[in-house]
């Protein structure tokens, strides 16, 4: 871990959750960092603030920003004060841990709501195991049906800080997505849920959502190894969704472009989930790919052993083509549609399967 203190040169977006800053490290070139002022207050150019540059220094993927650990807001007295009206605390025992008002909790307005909130009657839920998928799932239950309700539930897997993700905030500016709730640890979402379970009952009973995506936030966690991964909480919330009475969908993760063999044609991400986290049984949706990749992918999941649980439901041609992403520009380890259109393929494969089960169909 470093810290190092420096000053804030220039604001390049100043939004109420999120801010990207341009900052000069004492030590170190010039460069940006985010601030959350849900966490530190909001930045102002020509203050000092401390700084994590531990990512950056690794050659890590966090976009090649430092983070706002704290502000030299003068050296005496109350700093910063935002009290959310409630007693839940996320981030729990770090120097940074806040106070958030919990969908659930006994201060929240929709209390009564969620102490009789037990079942997801059926709701689909969309269990992604990348965050860029969360988008291209969302249009495609919009193409199939414009009028069904969408939320997001961000699990504390990757990014804790669901203003972080740009695509998310597109998303909801565009009508891709009606409601975001950030489940255990992960904060900054419309609803905040102490976990994943509260979460997706406070989707379907809170916000009225049709459907469900449930996925981790920005950045995924890779060790090359059988179970050193983020891929794993998609099992998880494939198990979540079916304790509480949901339709759990798998999106595969798909790669014919990937230079990493483990992530080429199926991801070991996702045929971990499925045969090794998966307790309950899944429909996976299966998108229409030219007949020699399909091949590939099919081979792959039944060497696997993905059939012995789950239940595959093949996509049907789209009407109007590719889902309107409605100018959200969505990219996956640095690929767009046409670089690696198999991955984005079975990602609108698993929000048409969705739309259809919210609109009645069953398999």
């Amino acid at each position: 871990m470093r810290l190092v203190w420096g000053s804030v040169v220039g604001i390049e977006k100043g939004l109420s959750d999120y801010q990207l800053l341009g900052v000069q490290p004492d030590e170190g070139d010039p460069g940006t960092a985010v601030c959350y002022p849900l966490l530190t207050g909001p930045c102002d150019v020509g203050e000092r603030v401390l700084l994590n540059t531990t990512a950056v220094g690794l050659g890590l993927g966090t976009g090649g920003r430092h983070f706002v650990v704290a502000r030299a807001n003068g050296i005496e007295g109350v700093s910063f004060e935002d009290p959310s009206g409630g007693h839940i605390m996320k981030l729990r025992y770090t120097p940074l841990q806040r106070d958030v008002l919990a969908v659930e909790s006994p201060e929240s307005p929709h209390h009564d709501v969620m102490a009789q909130a037990t079942m997801l009657a059926g709701m689909p839920v969309v269990c992604c195991g990348l965050h860029s998928q969360v988008p291209l799932v969302a249009a495609a239950i919009k193409q199939r049906d414009p009028t069904l309700r969408i939320a997001y539930c961000m699990t504390d897997s990757a990014s804790l800080a669901l203003p972080l993700s740009e695509v998310v905030r597109a998303s909801e500016e565009a009508g891709l997505l009606d409601a975001t709730i950030s489940c255990g640890q992960a904060f900054g979402g419309r609803f905040e849920a102490v976990n994943v379970h509260s979460g997706l009952l406070a989707a379907r009973h809170v916000a009225r959502a049709d459907v469900a995506i449930v996925g981790i936030g920005p950045g995924v966690v890779g060790t090359a190894t059988p179970f050193g991964h983020g891929g794993v909480a998609q099992g998880e919330a494939i198990n979540a969704v079916a304790v509480l009475g949901g339709v759990p969908i798998a999106v595969l993760r798909l790669s014919f472009a990937d230079a990493r063999e483990r992530h080429r044609v199926v991801s070991h991400h996702t045929l971990a989930a499925l045969t090794s986290i998966a307790l309950a049984p899944a429909v996976v949706a299966i998108p229409a790919l030219p007949e020699d990749l399909a091949e590939q992918v099919e081979k792959r999941l039944e060497t696997a052993g993905v059939w012995a649980l789950h239940k595959a439901v093949r996509s049907t041609p789209r009407l109007g083509g590719t889902p309107d992403l409605r100018g959200v520009s969505v990219r996956t380890m640095g690929r767009g549609p046409a670089d690696d259109p198999a991955f984005f393929s079975a990602a609108y494969a698993a929000g048409e399967v969705a739309a259809r089960i919210a609109q009645g169909e069953s398999f």
